[in-house]
């Protein structure tokens, strides 16, 4: 079982780390008389949480938070128990990344390359750094998992810019032919802290004026940083209201949403049940113990004693 504790007000330590019992919140609403969809999100305490529960420096946190954050923007058109899934692979520094997110407001993720290698420092710590050199060639995936479908749904593009929310509309229009405009905003105090987080997703509902969507394109492409608005205490439905009075918006529902993961010590068994019997008896001789194995995107660890890797190979041995 987890070690759980309460840790000051708000906050509780998980697993050694200290998480908030607060969530990020988001917005769904519309705009331009019904005919453009939009999704909000204040992702400020999600990214506080996925740094903390992943130990990333600033460049890290900026990278996987953009994703996470557009994910959940994804996630929001989702039913049930629908999730989506976020994947970046690419040649540059940064390799690659996964973020998932499920239509009841789960969020996940991880990064492949920890710490991201780099020789010159970031400029500003925000959406206005240029993060293309560290992506390079690559390929960006989004896949749905239907709750009802028999197998997954992915589409893929090649990576155009290396911005992600640009990359992410960019899949949009190409793969499913929905005109979309994005904004992601992650701002850091002068320590390196996540401050504020916000995300914005416009996507235009068919027979949408292109004039129409065309303007709101350059609106967001143009809008002042919601980040900052969040560091700086601003509502951010209050931000929607001000940014874009003259589309009308018409705010529909309000979302929690949060850092989970699904991972237990079954299915890290699991994990090791699938290595070769070699393997697992080189290891149950061998050891050393207890054997750790960390989740990829929760970096939660498990630990297995050698009784726990005599019943592995037995359960391996009757399965060979």
């Amino acid at each position: 079982m987890r070690d759980k504790k309460q840790d000051g007000q708000g906050d509780i330590v998980v697993d050694n780390m200290t998480v908030t019992t607060e969530t990020s919140h988001l917005f769904t609403f519309l705009l331009a008389e019904k005919s453009v969809r939009g999704v909000l999100l204040d992702g400020t305490i999600l990214i506080q949480e996925m740094r903390t529960r992943h130990g990333l420096g600033p460049l890290e946190t900026l990278v996987l938070g953009q994703a996470l954050q557009v994910t959940a923007l994804m996630a929001s058109s989702l039913k049930g128990h629908d999730e989506i899934g976020l994947r970046i692979d690419s040649s540059g520094p940064i390799k690659g990344l996964v973020a998932e997110a499920t239509a009841t407001g789960e969020v996940r993720g991880y990064l492949k390359q920890v710490p991201i290698p780099r020789t010159d420092p970031l400029q500003h710590f925000d959406e206005r750094d240029d993060l293309n050199p560290f992506w390079g060639d690559g390929f960006l995936t989004i896949t749905r998992y239907l709750e009802e479908g028999r197998q997954p749904f992915s589409g893929s593009v090649a990576l155009q810019d290396g911005n992600i929310a640009s990359e992410v509309a960019h899949y949009y229009l190409l793969s499913e032919q929905i005109p979309t405009a994005i904004h992601l905003s992650l701002v850091f105090d002068i320590h390196g802290r996540v401050t504020g987080a916000g995300g914005l997703l416009l996507q235009a509902m068919p027979g949408a004026s292109d004039k129409i969507f065309a303007a709101l394109d350059h609106k967001t492409r143009t809008l002042p940083s919601l980040g900052k608005a969040l560091a700086e205490g601003r509502k951010v439905d209050l931000w929607l209201n001000e940014q874009f009075s003259t589309f009308s918006p018409a705010i529909l529902e309000e979302h929690s949403i949060h850092f989970h993961c699904h991972c237990d010590a079954e299915r890290m068994r699991l994990i090791l049940l699938h290595l070769p019997l070699a393997d697992l008896e080189e290891i149950r001789a061998n050891g050393p113990f207890p054997v750790h194995l960390t989740c990829h995107f929760c970096s939660k660890q498990y630990l297995f004693d050698q009784k726990a890797l005599v019943d592995i190979c037995l359960e391996k041995q009757s399965c060979t």
